[in-house]
């Protein structure tokens, strides 16, 4: 496996410390708000504006890459990125912070997506199960670490945004000195969401539904762990629990969804992410052990739903229409990041911490129910017709480029 990845170490490098500084920078800066007495509604606009920018990412970086190249917009892309953090510890301001995180979040997923097609261009069908896995360990890795480095630190200084400037900064260096040549064209996403909602509705609701539930998590998980008294350490433990538990019934529920039908196994999921909110909601643990447990539990749904819409959607489409639908739903996707914060924000204001719970039991509740709606009104398609389920990444960076380098991608597809 080491001789098949040694080519690629500079560009997963690259990849790592992207993540680091991601993974600190999404921890580090709704608690930084909220200890400036930033309201949760104020800070869901700046959620709010890093998602629209993000998704917008997705669209626009195939645009600049055809026009100066990828070595020129990476570099751009990462000077813009590290300046985003560090403005961000200069100006505490939440419409100073709404425009510099937008920024970050048009940048960064511009990073992910030049990075990622220079692995595209490397892999073939042979070594592309490998290079994903790699890339997906990476990429949970780096996050994972990135939490990390919160307590060690005070978030009301500028040491932090410092630290997550560096890593952006540091990301330039081994991609830039990379001999791999220079890839293709970015993939483009192109969606028609009228078709990919008569195609599969289910799986273009539960889409945006997994956005909204996302979005909600990454802003609002870390504050729901600091009204809860969580220290900097046992924030950075909360979070990286959640993740495991995706990592961990990832697999399981995907069995699951290849034996039966997938809308009643995403059913499962809503009722499963019901139970847990409401659990957390009425036990109220303020022990860290308690908080911690559940949101391993939580994170069981919370980063499984979307692979389950994407496996759903793919089940009705032609084997050469992956990165097409996939790359619609990516879309879905971001809109319901977008519409997250918003929710997540008003309700931790008006209710507090449990505000966090009843939004996201609320929309698990909608999930699983549209889910089993959706199975009685039409026919399930028989397990042996259907594609088997893949993994796909627990981090929230997928983009078009990623579902270049899935297994289900032929080499022509991936050209395209």
């Amino acid at each position: 496996m080491w001789l098949q990845l040694r080519s690629f170490a500079a560009l997963l490098l690259g990849t790592f410390l992207m993540m680091v500084g991601a993974g600190l920078g999404n921890v580090l800066i709704p608690l930084r708000a909220s200890a400036e007495g930033w309201s949760s509604t104020t800070i869901a606009w700046i959620g709010t504006a890093y998602a629209v920018a993000f998704t917008a990412g997705c669209l626009l970086t195939p645009l600049f890459v055809r026009r100066v190249g990828h070595i020129r917009v990476f570099a751009i892309l990462q000077t813009m990125l590290a300046a985003s953090m560090l403005l961000l510890a200069l100006v505490p301001h939440p419409l100073a912070w709404a425009a510099f995180r937008a920024v970050g979040g048009l940048t960064l997923v511009g990073g992910y997506m030049v990075v990622e097609s220079w692995l595209n261009e490397r892999v073939d069908n042979a070594n592309r199960g490998t290079v994903f896995a790699a890339y997906m360990i990476v990429s949970m890795s780096g996050v994972a670490a990135g939490q990390f480095i919160l307590p060690l630190g005070d978030i009301m200084n500028q040491t932090l945004f410092m630290v997550a400037a560096l890593a952006f900064g540091a990301a330039l260096i081994p991609v830039a000195l990379s001999i791999a040549p220079a890839p293709q064209p970015l993939t483009q996403v192109s969606i028609d969401a009228p078709a990919l909602f008569r195609r599969s509705p289910v799986a273009v609701v539960g889409s945006f539904l997994s956005g909204v539930i996302f979005g909600n998590w990454i802003y609002f998980g870390p504050l729901y762990g600091q009204a809860l008294g969580l220290s900097s350490t046992g924030i950075a433990a909360m979070l990286t629990a959640a993740m495991i538990g995706g990592m961990v019934f990832q697999v399981p529920f995907g069995k699951l969804s290849d034996r039966f039908d997938r809308r009643y196994v995403m059913a499962l999921a809503g009722a499963i992410g019901v139970a847990i909110s409401v659990a957390m909601v009425i036990v109220a643990p303020t022990e860290p052990v308690g908080i911690i447990t559940g949101m391993f539990a939580l994170g069981s749904v919370l980063f499984t739903i979307y692979a389950l819409n994407v496996a759903h959607a793919n089940d009705q489409a032609n084997a050469d229409e992956f990165i097409q639908v996939s790359g619609g739903l990516l879309i879905v996707y971001g809109v319901g990041n977008m519409v997250g914060p918003q929710l997540g924000g008003r309700l931790m204001d008006q209710m507090g911490p449990n505000g966090f719970f009843v939004a996201m039991g609320g929309v698990y509740a909608l999930y699983g129910l549209y889910a089993l709606w959706r199975s009685v009104r039409t026919t399930a398609m028989h397990p042996s017709l259907r594609p088997d389920f893949r993994v796909i990444p627990v981090v929230p960076t997928t983009t078009p480029e990623t579902l270049s380098m899935d297994v289900r991608t032929t080499e022509e597809d991936a050209a395209r």
